[in-house]
């Protein structure tokens, strides 16, 4: 849409001019703002700083940063990027202006796909006359461009999904993302099927833990649900699309079998050292003789010269722990290294080939989860009179309010080695 000419009143009832290509949108009557591709007549503004309206939906934001800078605006563009919490995070600034009006017609600019670095300084501004008969042009904009925010608003759950999907991990090439985590975003979003056809904004608290309670999934996953459901309802309100956020207090109510898990007994570990052989067996033993998640194994260091594993996930306690190989796991971890270049390329799909094969009912061993090895060391340690506090640097547990072992409690690689030495394998 063009016009010659187009005004942005401010607070004080002046009226500032733009002149050339313009696409109106307005924030509500009166009070509007322009998106101006570029502007080439020069407005001079006085130097009194004015009230801007609120910037469209969807847009960027302008911040003053004081009067006693040459350029006092930043321009940032529309925020990108979430924690892991779902919090939206500042990009970084494109530019920074000397007048509001300049600010936002960088973002007018960078909406319409015409922003380049630099584009900021080719804007002049310059003084002008001449108001009549706008009024009715802007409002007529107006009632033109508001209608969209409303379509956004009844937009279903998948249609939020989809555009949340785009906004994180299409648009956004500040970062890249595993296919696991693709795929078990798009996993979650299944999970919500029965919200699929719902308008978002219609959707209670209720309908959200109804999804989690009827879910015949494990708790991981469900925390995979929930935290798709977190990072949805910061996209909607930061797009005005709801302005509740009903995942806030959702909660899973069944154990955590990360927490809760059941050891190998002596009998199933002879079961296993007798079959050690077998490639899903081999990778069962390392993980009962190193105590690690099984995610943790992907990305692992292996220093085979100093014997020790370094690694781990979920927080600070456990990431980036050194624990020592034990002897008799050693030429199992050579083996898988030699033969596939790795320990672990997928724990989904060692979990799914485990329960396809149903190895452990074929040896004679009770149903287990690849975490039950973790409880297996655990227990393995305890048995064997593990130095308890090394029982904990090993498992990446925290010291709690233990502040002599979380500050000053200081082991060698050495140390670990003599400990993790007291486990014995059974007797085969």
């Amino acid at each position: 849409m063009t016009f010659d000419i187009i005004f942005l009143p401010d607070c004080s009832g002046r009226y500032i001019l733009l002149r050339n290509q313009i696409i109106s949108f307005l924030e509500r009557p009166g009070k509007g703002v322009f998106f101006i591709p570029k502007i080439t007549e020069r407005i001079n503004i006085m130097a009194r700083r004015t009230k801007y309206p609120k910037l469209p939906n969807k847009f960027g934001t302008i911040r003053y940063l004081g009067q006693k800078r040459r350029n006092p605006y930043a321009v940032h563009p529309p925020t990108t990027e979430f924690t892991k919490n779902g919090v939206p995070l500042r990009p970084p600034a494109l530019c920074y202006v000397d007048a509001w009006i300049k600010g936002f017609t960088v973002l007018v600019a960078l909406k319409g796909g015409t922003y380049y670095p630099g584009y900021e300084r080719t804007l002049e501004i310059e003084e002008t006359e001449d108001l009549k008969g706008l009024s009715q042009k802007i409002l007529a904009d107006y009632n033109r461009f508001k209608n969209p925010d409303e379509i956004d608003k009844g937009k279903t759950f998948e249609e939020v999904y989809k555009d949340w999907y785009d906004y994180k991990f299409v648009r956004d090439k500040s970062r890249t993302y595993s296919p696991h985590t693709l795929n078990a975003t798009r996993g979650a979003f299944k999970r919500c099927k029965t919200l699929h056809d719902k308008e978002f904004r219609q959707i209670t608290y209720d309908d959200l833990q109804k999804v989690i309670d009827d879910s015949p999934l494990k708790y991981a996953s469900l925390e995979q649900v929930i935290n798709l459901l977190h990072q949805m309802y910061a996209y909607a309100k930061i797009y005005h699309i709801t302005d509740e956020d009903c995942s806030l207090y959702l909660k899973i109510n069944k154990p955590d079998e990360e927490e809760h898990g059941t050891p190998f007994t002596n009998d199933d570990l002879i079961k296993l050292w007798k079959n050690q052989d077998d490639e899903d067996v081999e990778f069962l033993l390392i993980m009962c003789y190193s105590g690690f998640r099984i995610s943790a194994y992907k990305n692992m260091e292996i220093n085979l010269e100093e014997k020790y594993f370094c690694g781990g996930v979920k927080n600070k306690y456990s990431k980036n722990r050194v624990v020592p190989i034990h002897k008799d796991i050693l030429p199992l971890v050579k083996r898988r290294l030699d033969r596939d270049g790795c320990l672990l390329t997928s724990d989904q799909t060692f979990r799914k080939h485990l329960d396809e094969r149903d190895l452990l009912t074929h040896l004679g061993i009770s149903h287990h989860t690849p975490h039950d090895c973790r409880h297996t060391f655990s227990k393995l340690c305890e048995d064997f009179k593990v130095n308890e506090n090394d029982r904990k640097r090993m498992l990446g547990h925290s010291f709690g309010n233990d502040i002599t072992n979380k500050t000053y409690g200081h082991r060698s690689l050495s140390d670990l080695q003599k400990q993790i030495q007291k486990i014995k394998i059974p007797k085969i």
